[in-house]
């Protein structure tokens, strides 16, 4: 059915080529092409493969799951190089259409998505899925580290006791990956009526599948489970009062829009917007979110009259709290330790439940 359509994605790619460019309609803003370029880049992000028939589907559906971060259709383990579209479905590349899967494993468990990727397949069915015959339909998932093999075979053979007949599913790594031509890219978001072999009641499903979690309670962790939870020098900062290197630290330089978080609870401490360069080597922000969240006593460590800053809820070492801040933002430089914070990205605060602070990211 998709090589028949294929003429017809052609030249709809060509219209698409043509509004993107600005012919039909004003191209979107770089920002947005930058935040979605920033979440492929998500460092904590993972990445596996799924050849699950046409790639337009497999790629939609994908897109729905909450943790899924970035999504790119391409030709996986195949036996030449750069192949086209047309030399795929000649039968002679040996390539898969297959779907590139980034996902935050903090939001969503690789379990998960295998189990709802059998869901748009028939995982018995050889070089076939839907209407789609040849060996670029066949099915399987390819990973990239070898860590995921043994969770990718143990889930397909667990899924196997629900078939009667032998699961046809590769699990192997991946050899080569080529991406597809544009058009195919967001196929379905550009042209919502074209072919698909998957149900549309299962798109609706993966939008289900991986809900938010209820709201979050903070509270205090024991210092037995920080000592596994934390890096040695992040147990060091927050619990012994200790003091990382300037320059020499993760959120120094960061200049991203996001939140600061503390490290030991998930709480929300500082924003993006209230973070100014000092020059001193840590993070420097004008204010908290609010005062509320946070303590501050006198420290006269190390011969010195200080104000320390904590946080309320987990009783962490932060940093310290100094009067030589900007004037024009109340003059105030609060002077804090990466390791005693996570940052979360503006485009994850939704999907990680910080979603009511993306206001305060609002440039005044």
């Amino acid at each position: 059915m998709k090589n028949i359509l294929i003429v017809l994605g052609v030249v709809l790619g060509i219209a698409v080529f043509a509004a993107g460019s600005g012919l039909f309609k004003k191209n979107k803003p770089t920002l947005v092409k930058e935040e979605k370029q920033e979440i492929m880049d998500n460092k904590n992000a993972r990445e596996i493969y799924f050849a699950g028939g046409c790639f337009w589907g497999t790629e939609h559906f994908f897109q729905q799951i909450r943790g899924v971060v970035g999504t790119e259709v391409g030709y996986a383990n195949g036996n030449t190089q750069n192949p086209t579209y047309e030399e795929v479905v000649s039968h002679t590349t040996g390539f898969a259409e297959t779907v590139k899967v980034k996902y935050d494993p903090e939001q969503v468990d690789l379990k998960l998505l295998i189990d709802l990727y059998f869901k748009t397949i028939d995982p018995t069915s050889k070089d076939q899925q839907g209407n789609d015959r040849g060996n670029q339909y066949r099915t399987g998932i390819y990973f990239t580290d070898k860590t995921d093999e043994a969770v990718v075979k143990n889930e397909v053979q667990k899924l196997s006791k629900n078939y009667s007949r032998p699961i046809l599913v590769e699990t192997i790594p991946l050899k080569n990956f080529y991406k597809a031509e544009d058009y195919h890219q967001d196929y379905l978001d550009k042209n919502p009526g074209g072919y698909c072999h998957i149900e549309p009641g299962l798109f609706e499903m993966a939008k289900k599948a991986n809900p938010l979690p209820k709201a979050t309670t903070y509270q205090k962790q024991d210092k037995k489970v920080l000592k596994e939870k934390l890096s040695a020098e992040q147990y060091n900062v927050t619990q012994e009062n200790g003091t990382e290197r300037p320059f020499q630290n993760e959120y120094w330089n960061e200049t991203r829009e996001g939140i600061y978080v503390d490290i030991t609870t998930g709480e929300p401490l500082f924003v993006s917007t209230d973070k100014f360069e000092s020059g001193c080597g840590w993070p420097s922000f004008s204010k908290p979110i609010t005062k509320t969240l946070i303590n501050e006593k006198l420290d006269r460590t190390h011969g010195m009259d200080r104000v320390e800053v904590r946080s309320k809820t987990g009783d962490a070492h932060l940093g310290h709290v100094f009067t030589d801040g900007p004037q024009d933002k109340g003059g105030l430089r609060y002077c804090i330790n990466s390791a005693s914070l996570k940052f979360i990205p503006k485009a994850e605060m939704e999907s990680k439940g910080y979603g009511k602070y993306l206001p305060l990211l609002d440039k005044k």
